[in-house]
């Protein structure tokens, strides 16, 4: 193999090569091809060791031991990892993480990291130089539950964590295509070699963890892939949003001594209409807004690191928001008109959304007052009511909005609130045309089997929309929700964590350079299976057929055929091929179960049960399918998926889900 030698051009010209080049960041980068040569391996032998700071923190620690496994897996020896500068000093290291002794070391280089998140690779021949903006409060890093269990605490950035897993994808050519060792694609080599070069970057999007958010910090639940999510720079993103709802327990905790808090009724009363998770809040009592920021404060001190704060009304956006004259007063006349319900009553009235932005500009000036120094948030949701573009009203500097614009693989998807038939990506394009600072939040679905693990994807459309968000003042992501289903859906999450990490890249050598590095010489066959489901996917959501027309016989005979002749493609090359074809197939197959099962269980209901062949077949599919699972336990997320759970209700003959009655229709009475 040839070896790993970097020059600054040679870095850029390689890095284009493998089709994850970026124009801003390949500008960035300068150095001297000509210049001395830095060798971190040769020929089986590691000729430099990792200096790693001495207050590393335990994710830069994991990190470093990475960096030092991934170095021994390309250059056959694993780099000693010394802690702090050694005396003397190695004649040749690979530093990670400021420290003072880099001053003397790199003094052309600028070592005060300007913008959030921003990372450094450098090297000057004689030293290379990992590092990035880290900021963390210790006490952070040492959190209990309410439990009181220790748990795994966060910092503000990682910048040095993430510069870490940039040079192992961009310079060092490690693939993480999808989690587990089958996914992982190192490319071997006799020596590992740099010539001078200065690389930095600091990312747009800073709010990342929610895209896969089963897997961020501190994990538990439904998250499989955490060592992914950290290694594609998504898990430690600077900003968390659970892009949630801030008063859910308000009512338990406060209506007995402070009524006042909440929504004024038509009916005169504050009865917690309609049920105390789903509370609205009298937004223009000021005791509100003083309430929320001592939510804030203890918040603080619970969790140090946090940095962002929802103040963002309860779920249930169509129903008992307030109505006083002051809370009134906030909403604009020419807002749009919605459909609002209360407690015997529905009735057309304009948007929320001029109100709830001057709520979260109080909560903003309250924020602001008591922590001048420093850079705090507060988020509040544009959702249901509050989904269209305010008229009059305008977020301050320190207010984030998260759009819960749903058209991710939907983008002609109309606001089903809207009066005026007006889509989703609408939506967010005016918001971007008022606001400093928009996250987005958009829920899924289920389109066509998104949560049940059926290939659902929308890979172009994805990318598409990832663009255009970035484009438009985009900050954050956060996606309710992916539920790692790799076998079935595996490429659309690896655009996604790519281009939220640089949404500049170019998204269509990015996917060829994913099916190259996966597949081989089967990468075109592979390309054109997940373009087939793609195109499927969308005949499915646009058309009307039931989803087993959709995907019949035919479908499958296609589809397997792609795989077969993926399979003759590699047959004689490395075994790592044929484990890959083997994990999408296991997504097929699982895809052609579950449609058997859907079609079986229709006639399981029509006989109330009493199809013995029908239920035993779906017995015997589900019983595969579970085994599948086991055999490949990042092909289908299982957790979300076993019968019995909300996403595959229905498709069990001891989970048939029975049809609701009707409820009557509200009729609108007087005014409000």
């Amino acid at each position: 193999m040839k070896a790993i030698k970097f020059a600054a051009a040679c870095a850029v010209m390689l890095f284009l090569s493998d089709c994850l080049a970026d124009k801003q960041v390949a500008q960035e980068v300068q150095g001297n091809k000509d210049g001395p040569e830095l060798v971190l391996a040769e020929k089986g032998k590691s000729l430099a060791p990792i200096v790693l700071c001495k207050d590393a923190t335990p994710l830069t620690r994991k990190a470093a031991d990475e960096l030092a496994g991934y170095i021994e897996k390309t250059g056959g020896a694993k780099p000693e990892i010394i802690t702090n500068a050694p005396d003397p000093l190695p004649e040749h290291a690979i530093w990670v993480g400021f420290q003072p002794k880099l001053k003397e070391l790199f003094p052309k280089i600028d070592f005060d990291f300007k913008h959030p998140e921003e990372i450094l690779i450098a090297c000057d021949g004689n030293n290379l130089v990992i590092a990035g903006r880290d900021i963390w409060d210790p006490a952070g890093l040492l959190l209990r539950d309410k439990r009181g269990k220790p748990i795994e605490g966060k910092q503000q950035e990682y910048g040095t964590i993430n510069a870490v897993y940039t040079f192992l994808q961009d310079y060092l050519n490690v693939r993480w295509l999808w989690p587990g060792d089958t996914g992982e694609d190192v490319l071997k080599q006799d020596k590992i070699a740099f010539s001078p070069f200065e690389h930095r970057y600091h990312p747009q999007i800073r709010a990342r963890s929610g895209i896969i958010h089963y897997s961020g910090l501190p994990g538990g639940g439904y998250g499989t892939s955490r060592d992914w999510t950290r290694q594609q720079r998504l898990q430690l993103s600077s900003m968390e949003f659970s892009g949630g709802h801030a008063f859910s327990d308000w009512w338990e905790r406060f209506h007995k001594d402070h009524p006042e808090y909440f929504a004024l009724q038509p009916d005169g009363t504050r009865s917690g209409f309609p049920d105390p998770r789903t509370v609205k809040m009298c937004h223009s009592n000021p005791d509100v807004a003083k309430q929320w920021l001592k939510e804030v404060e203890a918040e603080l001190t619970n969790n140090p690191n946090e940095t962002v704060f929802s103040a963002s009304p309860n779920d249930g956006w169509a129903s008992g928001h307030c109505i006083c004259e002051k809370c009134r007063e906030w909403d604009h006349p020419d807002g749009e008109p919605r459909v609002f319900s209360w407690q015997g009553l529905s009735q057309e009235y304009v948007a929320m959304s001029d109100r709830d932005v001057t709520f979260a500009n109080r909560c903003a000036k309250l924020l602001k007052e008591r922590y001048p120094d420093k850079d705090y948030y507060v988020l509040m949701m544009s959702y249901g009511h509050s989904r269209p573009a305010p008229v009059k009203a305008r977020p301050d500097e320190n207010v984030i909005i998260s759009c819960v614009a749903n058209f991710f693989g939907r983008s002609d998807l109309v606001d089903r609130g809207s009066t005026k038939g007006v889509t989703y990506k609408q939506q967010y394009t005016d918001w971007a045309k008022m606001v400093p600072k928009l996250m987005w939040r958009p829920n899924t679905g289920s389109p066509a089997g998104w949560q049940q693990g059926q290939p659902d994807v929308s890979i172009s459309q994805t990318i598409e929309d990832m663009k255009f968000v970035a484009s438009n003042k985009c900050i954050g992501i956060f996606i309710d929700g992916v539920w790692e289903h790799w076998a079935t859906q595996g490429p659309q999450y690896y655009a996604m964590a790519q281009l939220a990490w640089n949404p500049a890249l170019d998204a269509r050598a990015l996917m060829e350079d994913y099916y190259r590095r996966g597949f081989g010489k089967a990468a075109g066959e592979i390309k054109d299976y997940w373009d087939y489901l793609e195109k499927t996917r969308e005949e499915f959501v646009r058309g009307e057929r039931p989803y087993w027309e959709v995907y019949n016989k035919a479908f499958f005979d296609k589809a397997y055929g792609f795989l077969d002749r993926a399979a003759k493609a590699v047959a004689k090359e490395p075994e790592k091929y044929g484990k890959r074809l083997e994990f999408v197939r296991a997504g097929l197959d699982w895809t052609r179960m579950i449609v058997e099962v859907r079609e079986l269980m229709v006639k399981v209901k029509k006989s109330d049960g009493e199809d013995a062949e029908a239920v035993k077949q779906v017995l015997a599919d589900w019983a595969a399918m579970e085994e599948l699972c086991k055999k490949h336990p990042y092909a289908i997320n299982w957790g979300p998926c076993r019968p019995g759970t909300p996403r595959m209700a229905g498709l069990h003959p001891d989970h048939v889900v029975k049809a609701k009655k009707e409820k009557p229709k509200k009729e609108a009475k007087d005014n409000i």
